[in-house]
C-alpha cells in the first residue's frame, strides 16, 4: 500500500533540503506524539546508516519500530528503510528545483506486509485509506507550508 503527497514550497532547494534533513527536529516531533525515538549514535544523521529505533502505540496496539537511513543524495533527497512486525515501509523525499526560488515536495510510503498476520493489519489500513491518505497528505501540507511561511 503506498501514501504519497506533493507540495510547492516558495523556497531554494538548498532551504528545503536543510529542513526536510533536519531528523532532530523529526524526532522532537514524533516525541512529542508520544512515539519513543531513540538514535544510534554510531553513524553521523547525515550519512547512509544512521539508525533510529522507535516504540509507538497505534489503535491499542505497541509497535517496535527500526529505521535506517539508505540513502542520501545532498541537495536531491532521501530514503529511510523502517521495519516493524511483519511490516517493510520504504519512506522516499524526493526535490526538484521548479527555479531559484521555488521547490517542489515529493513524499512517499510504501507499506509491504510480510507476515499473514501483517497482512489482514495492511488490509484492514486498505479500508481506511481515504482517511489516512487525507491525514497524510494534511501533514505534509503543513510542514510546507511552515517552511513557505
Amino acid at each position: 500500500m503506498k501514501f504519497s503527497a506533493r507540495e510547492d514550497i516558495d523556497q531554494p532547494i538548498d532551504t528545503v533540503f536543510q529542513a526536510v534533513t533536519d531528523f532532530d527536529a523529526f524526532e522532537r516531533r514524533m516525541l512529542r506524539r508520544g512515539v519513543d525515538v531513540t538514535r544510534d549514535e554510531k553513524v553521523p544523521l547525515d550519512q547512509v546508516g544512521a539508525r533510529w529505533k522507535a516504540n509507538a502505540q497505534w489503535r491499542g496496539r505497541q509497535y517496535d519500530v527500526d529505521a535506517e537511513l539508505v540513502s542520501l543524495t545532498p541537495g536531491v533527497g532521501y530514503a529511510i528503510e523502517s521495519k516493524t512486525s511483519g511490516i517493510d515501509c520504504m519512506g522516499v523525499v524526493d526535490l526538484v528545483a521548479l527555479s531559484k526560488t521555488r521547490t517542489r515536495l515529493f513524499v512517499s510510503l510504501d507499506l509491504k506486509p510480510t507476515t499473514l498476520s501483517s497482512r489482514l493489519f495492511v488490509q484492514s489500513l486498505r479500508l481506511a485509506k481515504g482517511t489516512l491518505s487525507r491525514r497524510f497528505k494534511s501533514r505534509i501540507s503543513e510542514f510546507a507550508s511552515d517552511l513557505s511561511g
